[in-house]
């Protein structure tokens, strides 16, 4: 049985029933963009992200093994065919080429060797196509990353304070640790440096053990497993890296320097074992690797040109030698600012120093020639990196003011027109003189918090016709290696042309300016003889006067 109720409610109880009509838009409220607004925001940059259904992987480990290479002998016994036995060699070619294992062997590889020469005859994967094409690097900025991070072992705050790369260029350098301040060094301080491997960066190669710290060192350019090595107590040592960590043989403390030895540079000689070493004590001496147990070759005492023995003693704070420049050409920046060149061969001892170059307010820290014009050259101290002409007395380009002292700089030895320079703020400042004059081309770097926190203290860049790897020291005894982009290291088409002649154009511009200059105090002292009063026609009564008179001024 079907049980069915029906509810019935009447269309007002609906509520009101609506009409609707077709009507035109009618504007209810209308708002204008306020363009102050707009200016506080930028538009997004878009960006594309891969998106893929399998996680990314990657190895933990991209160092390969080093190889390790081991001195062996062998015994080597001559063999083979007498050179007048023809008759008998020939007879064994012909035995062997009738061999019919020798002949299926040959077409087998035959076989193989074609199918290989027909795929390189198709494409070779090796060609470059652009290979007579110039890099050009104008349009890249220039940028610099972190490689690695060499941190000083010893737990005690020490300063990088000098950085040599092995010239073989293998990646290795040697990092010399110390305290320069005064009575200030940490209680239990280690006097041992380290050399590194920037492929291991986890722990030393080796290490240095010297008796007192070392302020300076350097790879021999002839033996690269000889390290010398600039003590604070004045001695100079050096090292054989074969023979372990303890030095060879050390300068006697009565014929060495009185202060540190703040720098030293390898002299062109026969065997690469002559040096020239620096310090503030106001001497320069001249050391053999063979005769180091001994007295100093030669000495030199820092005083300005024709001062004699009673001028001031000027301290040594680096030392430059090139080679190009002259085999007996050297310049030693000094504590006070100058630059003294010399010439090691002069004939008489007093005429050693052949020029002074006075411009900078404080100690220089650094000098480099530059390696494609070698009359001209770098000093970096104060606050100011200077250029100069050798010819001339006064900078042909200086830098602004920067706001911290400047510690160390170098030129690049790829391109003519870049320098670079490290300072108490923290900041690597590249200067590429082929793009700009007037200021840094890269500042900072950003390349690690260590090139930002703490003073830098020594700078250098590994060798190589064009090198990418930079050591940058601090105070606090990191080391930074970072790695250069290609538009600092690869030279432009033109750029040996271009900057030789902004260099060219920059001393003759001095030189007119002081030419000028002296032409002017020349006119100046014509000008004040013609116009003083001779007092040859004065008597003796109106000299008399003026006596009283001055008197009487004096008194009064």
């Amino acid at each position: 049985m079907e049980v069915a109720y029906r509810y019935v409610k009447q269309r007002r109880q609906f509520g009101r029933q609506p009409h609707f009509t077709d009507q035109g838009a009618e504007l209810l409220l209308d708002l204008r963009p306020n363009e102050e607004h707009a200016k506080a925001w930028i538009v997004k940059q878009q960006a594309t992200a891969a998106v893929q259904a399998a996680p990314d992987m990657s190895e933990h480990e991209v160092n390969t093994v080093a190889v390790v290479s081991v001195p062996k002998g062998m015994a080597h016994v001559e063999g083979g065919w007498a050179k007048d036995d023809v008759e008998g060699l020939l007879r064994f070619r012909k035995k062997v080429e009738k061999d019919e294992d020798y002949i299926r062997t040959v077409v087998r590889l035959g076989t193989m060797v074609e199918d290989l020469v027909k795929q390189n005859n198709a494409i070779d994967i090796y060609e470059e196509y652009f290979a007579d094409v110039p890099a050009q690097h104008l349009s890249q900025a220039p940028s610099t990353s972190t490689l690695t991070i060499l941190r000083d072992p010893s737990g005690v705050r020490r300063g990088a304070q000098a950085i040599s790369w092995q010239p073989d260029g293998s990646g290795r350098l040697a990092v010399a640790y110390s305290v320069l301040e005064f009575q200030r060094q940490p209680a239990g301080m280690p006097s041992t440096s380290h050399v590194w491997d920037v492929a291991n960066p986890g722990a030393p190669e080796a290490a240095l053990a010297a008796p007192s710290p070392l302020v300076t060192l350097g790879f021999n350019l002839k033996d690269q497993n000889l390290v010398g090595g600039g003590q604070y107590n004045g001695q100079f040592t050096f090292f054989d890296l074969r023979k372990g960590p303890s030095p060879v043989e050390a300068t006697p403390v009565e014929h060495s320097h009185r202060d540190a030895v703040r720098s030293f540079a390898w002299t062109q000689s026969k065997t690469g074992s002559e040096l020239m070493s620096a310090s503030t004590d106001g001497s320069v001496l001249w050391w053999d690797l063979r005769r180091l147990g001994g007295e100093p070759l030669e000495s030199l005492t820092l005083r300005e040109r024709g001062a004699g023995e009673a001028g001031a003693v000027l301290g040594g704070t680096v030392v430059e030698y090139s080679p190009q420049a002259g085999p007996t050409k050297f310049m030693v920046g000094t504590e006070q600012g100058a630059v003294l060149a010399g010439n090691r061969k002069a004939k008489n001892p007093a005429d050693r120093i052949t020029a002074a170059y006075a411009g900078h307010h404080s100690a220089i820290y650094a000098l480099s020639r530059s390696p494609f014009f070698p009359k001209f050259f770098l000093s970096v101290g104060d606050w100011t990196t200077r250029v100069w002409n050798e010819d001339l007395r006064t900078p042909i380009i200086t830098s602004p003011y920067n706001a911290a002292h400047l510690t160390g700089g170098t030129w690049s030895p790829s391109r003519p027109g870049v320098c670079y320079t490290i300072g108490h703020s923290g900041a690597l400042e590249v200067w590429d003189y082929y793009l700009k004059q007037r200021q840094a081309s890269l500042t900072g770097g950003r390349a690690d918090v260590a090139l930002v926190h703490r003073p830098l203290a020594s700078l250098a860049l590994a060798p190589g016709a064009a090198p990418r790897l930079a050591g940058i020291g601090c105070t606090g005894g990191t080391v930074t290696v970072l790695q250069l982009s290609e538009g600092l290291v690869e030279q432009q088409d033109n750029e040996k042309a271009v900057i030789s002649a902004m260099l060219e154009r920059e001393s003759s511009r001095e030189k007119n300016l002081e030419k000028s200059a002296k032409e002017a105090k020349a006119k100046a002292r014509k000008e004040a003889a013609r116009t003083a009063e001779p007092l040859d026609g004065a008597t003796d009564e109106e000299l008399a006067q003026l006596e009283r008179e001055f008197m009487e001024m004096i008194k009064q």
